[in-house]
């Protein structure tokens, strides 16, 4: 009988409230409770779809309301400030901190234990040296008529639709304020990404938003049309993201709104669909074709294309295809595995794509074997928050650095993992314009460029300790890494870096380039025979 403990006690309770509240009316406020608890209980008997509820009348309420908030107690009570779920208590206050004007040193010593496994560290230098200032840029395009000189440190892609009004509007002004690109994400040029002036980049998805047809293939006349706006700095062709890497988008009916209608160049009342491939090339040399197409239709802006590494056979692919056409992309965009701004399937989050260090380090190293790294800049997204995260991130092989969790932190996010939900409590993620409303853009926009610069600056003090003068000298050599309590590695020794040319006279040393580099293709996507042997080898 415990289990129905409560909802007896209500039913109990009920009658004497009721007469207590005929001599005091203050105990109206009982008759209220009981005969609610008593309606819920007696609910909770006759339906059917929830047997906990059933043998637990009222009491698996409780229980439903406790677990509700079980993210928000774990993360402020119970993590530690190191646990990296998906990002640090530390992280997080390191971006606060940065994004208010606040104090960012650290007393007492490090949280982390020097003596564990994967502790990372860079080297300081016995000669410091002294840079003037911390706005370190990147060339991309040089051979283009409209080349682009970026920051090291980004906005990476996160659309109008997943984020808010308001929030666009903050990110654009604070990359405007602080000489920064703001990817618009697939979901095109809204106008709030235009209202403040800020560098694009304008990434197109395989949905063609901003540049589709009627039937919803690509559209150049309306490519050009958004291309030639002074804003947009930089196209990129999004293959796949991170967060979701192989998979489509579906945006319901209901939710395409008169803005993100006429932002993405869908109708109103039909699903928006973004296809999981795209429809405009199907081999690599289509896509390199495609890339230069779009720097045609653009008039000279620099195009490249977003990647998150899957298939090894299909990068070799792109990357044979560009030795052999001569087509080559500005840039690279290499999306690691652990990105996340993107509401995805458990699956796909969890157990999908390559993380970003040894994706890019595969697309470094195969740009440098075809002597082709010096033509085309490569950029990196993946969890970066901090100044030692980009200084790692481009001695592995990157030019430069994109973030977008980081940013929204700077906005003001608490990581309540409700992004999905349409009820983010910060104003950030969500269409509910309850909610973005409250978003001040203006003091949210000052907190994007304070994170930038401060991050900026604290790069700029590591190169100095390191004894370098700019980001572009960091190497893998700079970087240390613990890989056991007795044993210390160099980034350099760790992995395997390939020879400028190594690929034009051999197959490297390397067990990825050994086994799927020669039967690679640059006409098709299609995985090798010896592959195509093994997944036929199931059904015999």
């Amino acid at each position: 009988m415990h289990r129905y403990i409560v909802y007896l006690l209500a039913i109990l309770m009920f009658p004497i409230c009721l007469w207590l509240a005929t001599i005091w009316p203050a105990w109206y406020w009982g008759v209220g409770l009981t005969a609610a608890m008593v309606a819920l209980g007696t609910w909770d008997l006759l339906q059917k779809r929830s047997t906990l509820r059933r043998n637990y009348p009222v009491m698996a309420h409780f229980r439903y309301g406790l677990e509700s908030i079980g993210p928000e107690i774990r993360q402020y009570f119970v993590q530690s400030d190191l646990e990296d779920v998906p990002f640090s208590r530390q992280q997080r206050a390191l971006i606060y901190q940065r994004a208010k004007n606040q104090m960012d040193t650290v007393p007492f010593g490090t949280l982390r234990s020097t003596y564990a496994v994967d502790y990372e560290w860079i080297n300081h230098s016995l000669a410091p040296t002294t840079i003037a200032k911390h706005d370190f840029r990147v060339l991309i395009g040089a051979n283009c008529a409209k080349p682009y000189s970026a920051s090291v440190f980004n906005i990476s892609a996160m659309s109008f639709g997943s984020l808010s009004a308001n929030a666009i509007r903050a990110l654009n002004e604070g990359a405007r304020r602080g000489g920064f690109y703001h990817d618009t994400g697939e979901g095109s040029i809204s106008p709030y990404h235009r209202e403040m002036g800020g560098d694009l980049v304008w990434e197109i998805g395989s949905g063609y938003f901003g540049c589709r047809d009627e039937r919803g293939g690509f559209s150049e006349e309306r490519f050009a049309i958004n291309a030639a706006l002074e804003q947009v700095k930089m196209i990129e062709i999004k293959l796949s993201q991170g967060a979701k890497p192989g998979h489509g988008g579906v945006l319901p009916a209901p939710k395409v709104t008169a803005e993100i209608s006429v932002t993405r160049g869908v109708p109103m009342g039909v699903d928006c669909v973004s296809p999981s491939r795209h429809s405009a090339f199907s081999t690599p040399v289509e896509l390199l074709q495609f890339v230069a197409r779009l720097r045609e239709l653009s008039g000279g802006k620099p195009v490249g294309f977003k990647l998150a590494i899957g298939h090894p056979w299909e990068w070799f692919g792109i990357a044979k295809a560009m030795h052999e056409t001569g087509l080559l992309p500005d840039f690279i965009v290499v999306d690691g595995a652990e990105g996340g701004t993107g509401a995805a399937p458990a699956e796909f989050v969890d157990h999908v794509g390559v993380p970003m260090h040894e994706a890019l380090l595969l697309v470094h190293n195969t740009l440098v074997g075809l002597d082709l790294r010096e033509h085309i800049r490569i950029g990196a997204a993946g969890k970066i928050t901090s100044a030692f995260d980009i200084a790692r991130t481009i001695a592995m092989g990157a030019d430069w650095c994109n973030a977008g969790r980081g940013f929204m932190f700077a906005l003001g996010c608490i990581q309540s993992l409700s992004c999905h939900t349409d009820k983010c409590p910060t104003g950030i993620a969500t269409q509910d314009p309850a909610r973005w409303k409250h978003l001040d853009a203006p003091d949210k926009a000052t907190r994007v460029y304070s994170f930038h610069e401060h991050t900026l600056h604290a790069l700029k003090e590591l190169l100095c300790a390191a004894g370098l003068n700019d980001p572009a000298e960091l190497g893998p050599e700079h970087i240390l890494r613990r890989v056991s309590p007795v044993e210390i590695r160099s980034l350099a020794s760790l992995y395997r870096y390939l020879e400028p040319g190594e690929l034009l006279h051999k197959v490297p040393d390397h067990a990825v380039f050994h086994s799927f580099w020669a039967d690679a293709r640059s006409d098709s996507f299609q995985p090798p025979p010896k592959i195509q042997a093994l997944r036929a080898s199931k059904s015999r």
